[in-house]
């Protein structure tokens, strides 16, 4: 139990000793965030190098306290690429599809590491269904940037992005330590540890943002660490536990995807149409609204624990619950009305701007 508390702890500690050294260096390279539009919930320039303090508390604590092993340093090697990559384009602004590139590049040096989605546990009873290696690698692929996306995504107000990946890597290292599995519980504090040392001068009013550097960097980790050491001995564990922790950035994601497809928009382009926007539109501040998603984001961290524990029933009535609050603020008027004249003034800036040219 002691191993479990320095890991946390040493995580902690380091986020939050850089964290300030973060906020000094940042406008020295020029990672610093410059509010261009209306999607922007700050009013000024704020350093954006955040995801610094996140990587050192959470790698460092990693390889003091965990044992050596292949395919942690697959997930450490992997994280460490996807960080620079965020970091380059916070000062270089990349395009969509380099990040994309990087990401489906971390996934495959996840893959080679042996860190792989290799079955699936039977719903309708024991056993599990294995995967053909090509399959494997795809679904590994898709689940990686995928999760890594979901987070990236998200961070759109002060503390959300790190609170939520908080309560993600908490339930998930609770569920593995539960089911025996030591490595992977261990590797999730070192998460939790980085992203609460970051907290504090994350939440509004933010002194500092986490960055890309951060948001990729969580997201990877969440994703590669939830499947580096599957735990067979609970049959929905490794494939439900995660998906279930993650429902809200999941869903976020999957609902601007839809959102942009309808609205005829590029996939990958920003907009202010994600649940943390029609929650704020519906009258609540950024902290409350915040505490709202991580409210919602602890009664699917809840459900998931209490499924690897075979108790079905109770994670479902957990699951409507928080299926129910989503669903009464995406069809709030306040929010869908706000949400339309955003779209609105989206289309005629970038028409404006198309004209100018």
């Amino acid at each position: 139990m002691n191993q479990y508390i320095l890991i946390f702890i040493t995580a902690f500690l380091l986020a939050l000793i850089f964290t300030p050294v973060a906020i000094k260096i940042a406008p020295i390279i020029g990672a610093v965030d410059i509010p261009k539009d209306n999607r922007r919930m700050h009013t000024k320039a704020m350093p954006r190098f955040g995801g610094m303090a996140i990587y050192i508390g959470t790698v460092a604590s990693m390889l003091i306290f965990l044992p050596f092993s292949t395919k942690l340093m697959g997930v450490i090697a992997g994280g460490t690429l996807m960080f620079l990559v965020g970091i380059i384009d916070d000062l270089k602004n990349l395009p969509a599809k380099v990040k994309l590139g990087f990401q489906i590049l971390c996934a495959f040096i996840l893959f080679q590491f042996s860190v792989s989605i290799d079955f699936i546990g039977n719903p309708f009873g024991e056993g599990y269904y294995f995967f053909p290696w090509i399959v494997s690698l795809l679904v590994t692929v898709i689940w990686i940037v995928g999760i890594t996306n979901t987070i990236n995504l998200i961070d759109g107000l002060d503390g959300l992005a790190g609170g939520v990946a908080f309560i993600a890597s908490i339930s998930i290292g609770y569920a593995a330590y539960i089911n025996g599995n030591t490595v992977a519980s261990m590797s999730m504090l070192a998460i939790a540890g980085g992203a609460l040392g970051f907290l504090p001068f994350n939440f509004n009013p933010a002194k500092i943002f986490m960055g890309d550097g951060g948001a990729l960097f969580l997201g990877f980790m969440l994703a590669g660490l939830s499947v580096m050491s599957p735990m067979k001995s609970a049959t929905m564990l490794a494939t439900v536990v995660p998906v279930l922790v993650l429902g809200l950035p999941i869903f976020d994601t999957a609902f601007a995807i839809l959102r942009r497809v309808i609205n005829k928009r590029p996939i990958m382009e920003a907009d202010k149409g994600h649940l943390h926007h029609r929650i704020m539109a519906a009258g609540l501040g950024q902290k409350r609204t915040v505490l709202t998603l991580y409210g919602i984001s602890g009664i699917m961290g809840v459900a998931a624990i209490l499924i690897s524990r075979d108790l079905f029933i109770e994670s479902g009535l957990l699951i409507i619950i928080a299926s129910t609050l989503i669903y009464v603020f995406l069809t709030d008027p306040n929010s869908t009305n706000l949400h339309l004249k955003a779209v609105n003034t989206e289309v005629l800036e970038k028409k404006q701007k198309k004209q100018e040219e």
